[in-house]
């Protein structure tokens, strides 16, 4: 049995979105936290499908926020929270068919509620949104956010989140290593053993600190000010990027994404990180945050995605709440390698 698990630059069928609602975190401004899930939805369903888990009770108010629906198709259902990176399904290639893996979920560590959430894959199987695909529940505790794929069986990762006990308690690296081997198909780990945002409620997740844009290229957050208090960790982290390698042992090409300048609400860093940014068919949806920095990413992401639009979006708002682009989407590739 061959199992593969596909970058994000792979084709993909579908994207996943849930929208916030006045049951979550962010009922203190729902209006502006509709702006911005708008303005991602928007930007994907332009050129891809799209399905929204919308709260019932809102879903038409949120229909008419669009213009066009072609593309959308609204789920009803109550979600915990929004960020479906984490608690939706992790789709991969089995013998070249699509399997849905619907991972456990405890909400990093059960720092929130996460009940709804974590039944949201087997719903929306059940509502036929990945056709005939099949669904494979899986006993393991594993967020979306928390690994990165570079589509050839390498995955790039974080021993402070998957080895966090506050996941899958008592189980060593070796076992999770096999755990994830059996799953995902992986063959190789990178694993990152510094690397953190202040703010950040997942235990460092790996799209918060560096992602694959190819086979043989990394970005990553670099903090360029000494008086930070990232500084000397994320300085740890780039040494342990610049030993990684390849299947072919040569290193990676890596480049820097300069970390953002401190950002607060209520005296507390916010996890601000251009890292956080969502491959889909067509485009790059990139997070800024109305910083001096913004223009030099941007540019930084025309030279690596030269055949795909660059969209940035002020992700602000995003992180008053934890998370950013990335975190509040999820892709779903194709039913079959063959439509690659």
């Amino acid at each position: 049995m061959s199992i593969r698990l596909p970058a994000e630059w792979e084709k993909q069928e579908m994207i996943l979105m849930a929208f916030p609602h006045e049951l979550t975190d962010w009922v203190d401004n729902l209006q502006s936290a509709y702006s911005i899930f708008v303005k991602i939805a928007s930007a994907i369903c332009y050129n891809q499908k799209l399905i929204i888990l919308v709260h019932p009770t809102i879903k038409e108010k949120i229909k008419d926020m669009f213009c066009y629906h072609d593309k959308i198709t609204f789920i009803n259902y109550e979600s915990d929270d929004t960020w479906i990176r984490d608690f939706g399904p992790i789709s991969i290639f089995c013998d070249n068919k699509r399997v849905v893996k619907d991972f456990l979920f405890n909400a990093w560590g059960g720092k929130f509620e996460y009940k709804k959430d974590n039944l949201a894959t087997q719903y929306l199987h059940k509502s036929w949104i990945f056709g005939i695909s099949e669904l494979k529940k899986v006993d393991f505790v594993l967020e979306g956010g928390s690994i990165d794929s570079d589509g050839n069986g390498t995955i790039l990762t974080t021993t402070k989140c998957l080895l966090n006990p506050n996941r899958n308690a008592c189980m060593t690296k070796e076992e999770v290593e096999i755990r994830l081997k059996d799953e995902l198909g992986v063959k190789k780990f990178l694993w990152l053993e510094n690397g953190f945002l202040v703010g950040d409620d997942t235990d460092s997740h790996i799209d918060m600190l560096a992602r694959f844009v190819s086979r043989e290229t990394i970005v990553y957050i670099k903090c360029y000010d000494k008086n930070d208090e990232h500084f000397e960790n994320l300085e740890k982290m780039e040494e342990e990027l610049k030993c990684f390698t390849r299947n072919n042992g040569k290193k990676y090409n890596l480049i820097p994404l300069p970390l953002p300048k401190a950002i607060y609400k209520n005296n507390q860093r916010l996890p601000a990180s251009y890292a956080n940014f969502l491959i889909t068919n067509s485009s790059i949806l990139l997070p800024i945050y109305r910083d001096e920095k913004d223009k030099e990413v941007i540019e930084i992401f025309k030279k690596l995605f030269p055949t795909r639009e660059i969209i940035p979006l002020d992700s602000r708002r995003l992180i008053e709440e934890g998370g950013s682009i990335h975190c509040s989407t999820m892709q779903v590739c194709m039913q079959s390698e063959e439509l690659r």
